[in-house]
């Protein structure tokens, strides 16, 4: 099981954020690009739509309903849509669709829909489909960025960021990704391990999207004017306790992490009690339980340290 979700995307978000600002785009334009290169960040893992699939009949338990869908997932999972040479060609794509010039839109959206038959050939039916929810989606962003009025190269950058860092991100979890399909070489033959014992390995790869979920709030506070540190009060503390699960719950690793992640997120709602309205409408709420998160996560891991290494 995957323990990296919402990182692929606020890690494009940050990067593309930051580097329009500095190269002299308005700060709404850089927070705009920013959220255009999230929603590409995130849009390989649409292939996941599939695992929906394995559900179908599945004994409504918490443990076969998780493994059904990842086994059937993993099926498709990692494959066309995480590939750097599609993100290369999907981004080139995405940048000549993005132009107000009608011959290049439809160069580009030729480009786009062009992988699908591609892959259809060299793959067959059932990558085929999944890429051609991929490109739906490419060109779905397309229109949402030129409705926003952003500039096409922008577009394209940011289309170029978020599709090809998102398979570096999966290194950590699960089966690695096929960054160079169609061609028959392997890369990564394994996830990078970031520690030689599972459960350490796993909470170092949460550690990792933890950073990346605060670096993208840091810029999206330092562009919208306002000071991340005034955004968190003493609500996130009590998440400290979760050094206790330690003990509670079964070690967690990549492969079953399902009891871990879920729990030391629910710690979030700490940094919301009492959880008034106007707090869990505003960013103060989000970045409290996130700071409870962190410092759940932080405890447990060195609880387990303490307690197994």
């Amino acid at each position: 099981m995957s323990a990296v979700f919402v990182g692929h995307g606020l890690l494009a978000f940050a990067i593309v954020a930051l580097a329009a600002e500095r190269l002299g785009w308005s700060r709404e334009t850089a927070l705009r690009l920013g959220v255009v290169a999230a929603l590409f960040g995130t849009l390989p893992d649409v292939d996941i739509v599939y695992a929906l699939t394995g559900l179908v009949g599945i004994e409504p338990t918490t443990t076969a309903l998780v493994d059904s869908f990842w086994s059937t997932g993993n099926q498709v999972h990692r494959g066309v849509t995480h590939s750097l040479v599609v993100g290369l060609v999907t981004a080139a794509g995405v940048a000549l669709a993005a132009r107000p010039s009608r011959s290049a839109q439809s160069a580009g959206n030729a480009v786009i829909w062009g992988l699908v038959a591609v892959v259809f050939v060299i793959s067959g039916p059932l990558a085929a489909v999944i890429a051609a929810a991929f490109a739906a989606g490419a060109a779905a962003l397309v229109v949402v960025a030129v409705r926003a009025d952003l500039p096409p190269a922008g577009v394209g950058a940011a289309a170029l960021v978020g599709l090809c860092l998102h398979p570096f991100g999966d290194l950590f979890t699960g089966a690695p990704p096929d960054v160079l399909y169609p061609f028959d070489v392997t890369v990564f033959a394994d996830r990078v391990l970031l520690a030689s014992d599972p459960t350490l390995h796993l909470l170092a790869a949460f550690g990792v999207e933890l950073t990346i979920v605060w670096a993208a709030l840091a810029v999206y506070f330092h562009l919208t004017g306002r000071r991340l540190r005034d955004h968190v009060d003493y609500r996130a503390v009590p998440g400290v306790g979760y050094a206790g699960a330690a003990v509670a719950i079964p070690s967690p690793t990549v492969d079953v992490a399902y009891q871990f992640v879920f729990s030391v997120l629910a710690v979030g709602a700490l940094g919301l009690a009492p959880p008034p309205r106007d707090r869990i409408r505003s960013w103060r709420g989000a970045t409290t339980a996130l700071a409870a998160v962190t410092l759940a996560a932080i405890a447990y891991a060195v609880g387990y340290l303490y307690l197994f290494g």
